[in-house]
């Protein structure tokens, strides 16, 4: 699996630490070799005596014990590194059910959470520990021994370069098996912890009802499918290893029989030469076959692997509200305006080399005498209308190297009247979702937009109906909804257009609260007529027939343009505030 190996690679270290090992494993494998094969060419054929070959014999005890050291560091490296990933997946388990444990709580069983984080991620283990390493080990032992082995006989190497695809052939036939079989196994495995957790925990309610003796049945059932999914595995498990020392065994004897008859009918070969290779052969396919065993576990690991993946996206959605729902995983982009111009034909209105910086959590206004292009201005920053001159950049980048849903999944748009669709409520606010989300995310997000206690008291609460255009709520009620929209989006950019114009002091009242809130995690730009809207922005654009005239804060405006002084003292007339 893909996750899986970027995991592994990930720990470059300790990838070049089985690489070094392994090739020391090839030259301690042909040293032990040439020092078998040299005593005992010395005392049976040379007639050498005991005492002529102590310091060969010395050697090759050296030879052994560092072949001995390097397996087991090649072993203890790699459950080093599966000790590492399997805490640090844990750890983010952990931390995902941890940190909201009701949003954790809606995606599945405790008992089958529990068994993800424990004996899936235990059965990752093999991928790392053993797969791994002996993937690496494979990949340079064999090459190194069959070079030396064509060096002494290049026959032998030819048979070998033949009969030497088959085991990865039939591993590979035999792990499409294996796979659909360990799949099944993890599956029944969660769904019977799952279910015994689950009994457990109920099981005073359980007898109270009569129920106990039926979820006992159940229980029984369910831990003798995973019985049957185990033995299913380990049949595999046995015909594969049976099949490859098969293989393994039938290709040293073809070699063995070629050379006894080069050496001993054709006297084509030495005695050392014969020997050398005969020692060196089964190394080759001992790692061949080492391999396919831990291939076997690595494709059970590969199936935990899944599991533990799958609850790490389930989780992911979950993730996206915080205990206090405050804050949003991701930063805002910064939003820059380099001369950009919009006209919407000849002679008609157009917005003139535009020139603002918008900052991450920024809180923007637009203002402007009626015609002056505010809602235009907006309607381009917020790619409704493409813009006909000059750039926008978001975060350094040109907003047109973005695709259009990248664009639009981090940016929430509410006009004065926003479209509600014939449909329930709760299929309106979750219209605002990019994601798969839970009625309790439907209904957070509509307590933050002030209409949770509007919708509960219908008699069909959220699956109340509402018409087309929403007809049958209020202009507050669909502004509310649309809100609610965005607290369930989460969007990095929020654009409003007058929301609160036309609105009771009341609900404008709890719209304010609720933009407030989203200015939490989000940048908000806002097309303003109110006076307190203006006065609390960070930053001021004011236009004038198309063009920017001025920017900064309402006290800087005030002091330094007068046109934005006469603005604000005809708004101040009309203000309820």
């Amino acid at each position: 699996m893909e996750q899986l190996k970027k995991l592994a690679y990930a720990e470059k270290k300790t990838i070049v630490t089985l690489v070094i090992i392994s090739i020391l494993i090839a030259f301690s494998i042909i040293g032990q070799a040439y020092f078998v094969v040299t005593i005992v060419d010395k005392i049976f054929l040379k007639g050498h005596s005991f005492q002529d070959v102590i310091p060969l014999l010395g050697a090759l005890l050296l030879v052994f014990f560092v072949r001995a050291m390097l397996i087991y560091l090649n072993g203890r490296t790699g459950v080093k590194m599966a000790s590492k990933v399997k805490r640090g997946i844990r750890m983010t388990l952990l931390h995902n059910f941890s940190t909201n444990p009701i949003q954790a709580s809606l995606t599945g069983q405790s008992g089958r959470k529990v068994s993800v984080m424990m004996d899936a991620v235990d059965e990752i283990d093999s991928y790392f520990s053993k797969y791994i390493p002996q993937m690496i080990q494979t990949m340079i032992v064999p090459l190194i021994v069959l070079i030396i082995i064509f060096s002494q006989h290049m026959y032998t190497g030819l048979i070998i370069l033949f009969t030497a695809p088959f085991i990865p052939i039939f591993m590979i036939i035999i792990g499409i098996k294996t796979k659909k079989k360990s799949d099944e196994q993890m599956e029944k495995m969660t769904a019977f912890s799952g279910r015994f957790l689950d009994t457990l925990q109920g099981l005073t309610t359980l007898k109270l009802f009569g129920r106990s003796a039926q979820q006992k049945e159940g229980i029984r059932k369910s831990s003798l499918d995973f019985r049957d999914a185990t033995m299913e595995v380990l049949k595999v498990a046995f015909l594969s290893s049976l099949m490859l020392e098969f293989i393994s065994m039938l290709s040293i004897g073809i070699i063995a029989l070629e050379i006894g008859f080069r050496l001993i009918v054709f006297d084509s070969i030495s005695f050392f030469a014969a020997f050398f290779v005969l020692v060196l052969v089964p190394e080759f396919f001992l790692s061949l076959k080492d391999l396919g065993s831990a291939f076997h576990t690595g494709r059970s690991s590969m199936s935990a692997a899944k599991l533990v993946m799958e609850e790490l996206v389930e989780n992911e959605s979950a993730m996206q509200w915080d205990d206090n729902n405050s804050k949003y995983e991701s930063t805002p982009p910064s939003i820059e305006l380099n001369g950009m111009g919009f006209t919407y034909g000849e002679n008609r209105f157009a917005l003139k080399n535009i020139q603002a910086e918008i900052p991450p959590y920024g809180q923007v206004a637009i203002v402007g005498r009626s015609g002056s292009g505010k809602t235009t201005l907006l309607h381009v920053i917020a790619g409704l209308v493409g813009h006909t001159e000059g750039e926008i950049l978001v975060n350094g980048r040109s907003r047109s190297d973005y695709n259009e849903k990248e664009w639009f999944d981090q940016l929430s748009y509410i006009s004065q009247q926003p479209y509600l669709f014939s449909g329930t409520i709760e299929e309106n606010i979750v219209i605002g979702g990019n994601r798969q989300v839970t009625r309790l995310e439907v209904e957070e997000a509509a307590k933050k937009a002030g209409i949770s206690e509007m919708i509960e008291s219908l008699k069909q609460g959220y699956d109340t109906p509402i018409g087309e255009a929403g007809r049958g709520l209020s202009g507050g009620e669909k502004q509310r909804i649309a809100i609610a929209r965005a607290f369930l989006k989460r969007p990095s950019i929020i654009l409003f257009d007058e929301p609160t114009t036309g609105l009771d002091l009341q609900t404008e009242q709890i719209l304010q609260a609720s933009i407030k809130e989203l200015s939490k995690y989000s940048t908000v730009i806002t097309v303003a007529h109110r006076l307190h809207t203006i006065k609390n922005a960070d930053k001021i654009l004011f236009l004038t027939d198309g063009n920017l005239w001025a920017e900064g804060t309402h006290t800087e405006l005030i002091n330094s343009v007068e046109e934005y002084r006469n603005m604000v003292s005809v708004q101040k007339g009309g203000d309820t505030q």
